[in-house]
């Protein structure tokens, strides 16, 4: 074992720069009151001894942690399984690092996990929360509300009180949804089937509210349900070929279940596009690109969404409006959507 040189301390870097304990102090820890060239010499001799900041210290100081809170509202097999969560997980990243943030990565495998994520973020850890892929009837809202934690919402809420003071980033899941079938009517298909994602979450139902208002009063067989995996759209195709044999093309509520969508069709004999035009809803690209056909899609750019649940978060916390004090005029910031045209449709 080798001897670990021990940690140069406040006091050491008070010496090198000739100032006071108290005046080191106040400029690592963020505080105000210290003239520039005295800053700059303390800065300077913390650079040239690599001293680090003791975070509890820092902390009494500013009354900030440095760190986020990212609560996934699924199960690690889920979450570390669909290439959109790790995209949107890599957008958030990036600008927490930019702000010399962590993320502390929060899971929820049952409802067991709720209870224990809210003590969590009521414990003053973090300094806020950055919250996805809810579900209608999750608790969690409420628990976060009543930790007093600035959060920032991934996709639109949809539970009751509160939804119009929720600071909350989504994409024109409704919009894309239109475009996408829009799409498929403008290549001459006629019975244009829709695979849904999980129904309660905001998500699949704009997207499913998007296919019904180009689709208007098809007939409702042309609709089955899934759940936004591959073998969700993989039961939803074979439950469509036998109620409408007859489809010419499908509208998957997203990429991962489009992969499942193109199995079935593949074993069914049906050529894609020749026989049934297919889009799903992401792009996300090692998926789109690589299946066979690669796979028309609508683009929703999920790292940047991650980025800016992060920044509207950072922001507030700078500014003073967030989550629970929300920006005035800007609950809800929906970013656009457009197809993106491959092989399949």
């Amino acid at each position: 074992m080798t001897e670990t040189a021990s940690r140069p301390t406040l006091e050491a870097v008070a010496a090198r720069a000739g100032v006071s304990r108290a005046t080191v102090s106040r400029v690592v820890n963020g505080g105000d009151g210290v003239r520039e060239p005295l800053a700059e010499r303390v800065r300077r001799a913390v650079e040239e001894l690599g001293y680090v900041p003791n975070q509890a210290a820092r902390s009494l100081v500013t009354r900030r942690h440095d760190a986020v809170a990212v609560v996934i509202a699924e199960p690690e097999t889920r979450v570390f399984a669909d290439p959109f969560f790790a995209l949107q997980l890599r957008g958030i990243s990036k600008e927490l690092t930019a702000h010399d943030s962590q993320l502390v990565l929060l899971l929820t495998e049952g409802r067991d996990d709720h209870a224990r994520v809210a003590r969590y973020l009521a414990g003053g850890h973090v300094d806020g929360a950055l919250v996805f892929s809810l579900h209608l009837d999750d608790p969690l809202p409420g628990l976060i509300h009543g930790a007093g934690v600035p959060t920032v919402f991934g996709g639109r809420p949809g539970w009751g009180e509160g939804v119009r003071e929720a600071v909350y980033v989504d994409c024109d899941n409704r919009g894309g949804a239109r475009q996408a079938v829009r799409h498929l009517l403008g290549l001459g298909r006629t019975r244009v089937a829709h695979i849904t994602g999980a129904l309660d979450q905001t998500s699949a139902v704009d997207r499913l509210d998007g296919y019904r208002d180009v689709m208007g009063d098809a007939d409702p067989a042309l609709v089955a349900q899934g759940d936004f995996t591959p073998s969700g759209g993989e039961r939803a195709m074979r439950e469509l070929l036998e109620r409408r044999p007859d489809l010419d093309a499908v509208f998957v509520a997203n990429d991962l279940s489009a992969l499942g969508v193109l199995r079935v069709l593949r074993e069914a004999g049906r050529r894609v596009p020749e026989d049934v035009a297919v889009i799903g809803f992401d792009d996300m690209l090692p998926i789109a690109e690589q299946t066979e056909p690669p796979l028309t899609t609508v683009r929703q750019d999920i790292e940047d969404m991650g980025r800016l649940m992060a920044r509207l978060l950072i922001g507030g916390l700078e500014g003073g409006s967030a989550g629970n004090d929300p920006v005035p005029g800007r609950s809800g910031v929906v970013l656009p959507t457009t197809v993106v045209r491959r092989a399949s449709a």
